[in-house]
């Protein structure tokens, strides 16, 4: 019964013997060290895992003193070489068995950052709401009138003026309706990734042969659920983005990565699901300046001289559909979008 309930814990918990090997660990262990226990068992943990600090010198203090510690925001390495920020206490119960217990703060951090993300996307879209329909009714009787106007203009080279108004009202009104994005309810059907990512880099490959596309996919990943068309709107606007940047940046040797990954145990926004699909879309290109960050999601912002500043947003909003989101990091020769999806299957 006490296994089944640490089994179920979302904090990782492992035990060690008194040679500081493994024992056994959670599936919440499993999924933050990324390895199963099958391969870890029987192994010493301070040869799996680096810190800032020695951790076997502070394991083997806690088993020698048989006193508790905790270590709070520490550091550390993994066999994988990902570096994970964690607070950690470590109890001995007997001079054979050490309990280590482990609450990774990097996740904390982005959850929060995700629920802020999310907040703001919701309150963007209900101000372009908004804006959209006090926008698009003057621009209504505007064009209306127009056409009455022409009606009445015998002279054809007046008439060309009016067609003007109207054209110009169109265009406005198009603008407006790309900043609402996608306007129709997605589809939810079985949807392979890796199918959507051949089709987004075909068509880049004849836009910008000059840019080097490098595949690196999972292919163990499973079909998601979702709607192809708008999928394939979301990744073509975030790499399409990428690729214009690096060419108006004038790179050298530009290159874009597309990778695909399966994250599990994994937390968006306040909902933890089992698997995540991420897609990965990175660029050697200048980085994405510091002070367009925070709004780089927002509709009308843009870092380059010819963006709309509308393909990102979109994107957003179509991950968002999905219950997914973006996120992104960047300096200068390497910038990366990850794109997270759910795998579990929609129930309508």
């Amino acid at each position: 019964m006490y296994r089944r309930l640490m089994e179920h814990l979302t904090t990782a918990v492992l035990l060690l013997d008194g040679e500081l090997r493994l024992r056994w660990m959670n599936p919440a262990a499993e999924a933050l060290l990324a390895i199963s226990l099958s391969r870890l068992q029987g192994q010493p943990l301070p040869a799996l895992v680096e810190g800032e600090e020695d951790v076997g010198s502070l394991l083997a203090k806690a088993r020698d003193e048989f006193h508790p510690f905790t270590q709070r925001e520490a550091r550390l390495t993994l066999v994988t070489g990902e570096v994970l920020t964690v607070d950690y206490t470590v109890s001995p119960l007997s001079a054979d068995e050490l309990l280590l217990e482990v609450e990774p703060r990097d996740r904390l951090l982005r959850i929060s950052r995700e629920e802020a993300l999310q907040t703001r996307q919701e309150t963007i879209k209900v101000l372009a709401r908004g804006l959209a329909h006090e926008v698009k009714n003057p621009l209504g009787g505007i064009r209306g009138a127009a056409q009455l106007l022409e009606r009445d203009l015998a002279d054809p080279g007046l008439k060309e003026f009016t067609r003007i108004i109207i054209e110009e009202v169109d265009r406005l009104r198009d603008l407006v309706d790309s900043m609402l994005g996608p306007n129709r309810m997605i589809r939810h059907e079985p949807l392979n990734i890796h199918k959507v990512l051949e089709r987004v880099r075909s068509l880049l490959i004849v836009e910008h042969p000059a840019v080097w596309i490098e595949r690196d996919y999972d292919p163990s990943l499973p079909e998601l659920s979702g709607d192809e068309s708008q999928m394939i709107q979301a990744l073509l606007n975030v790499a399409r983005n990428a690729v214009e940047a690096m060419t108006e940046a004038g790179t050298a040797s530009p290159r874009l990565t597309l990778r695909t990954r399966a994250r599990r145990q994994f937390t968006l926004g306040a909902e933890r699901h089992r698997l995540v699909c991420e897609v990965a879309i990175i660029d050697n290109g200048p980085g994405i300046p510091e002070s367009l960050r925070e709004t780089l999601f927002y509709p009308m912002v843009s870092g380059r001289a010819e963006g709309s500043g509308l393909g990102l947003s979109i994107a957003q909003s179509i991950l968002h559909q999905h219950q997914g989101l973006i996120e992104c990091d960047s300096s200068p020769g390497h910038t990366q979008f990850r794109l997270l999806i759910p795998l579990e299957k929609h129930h309508d």
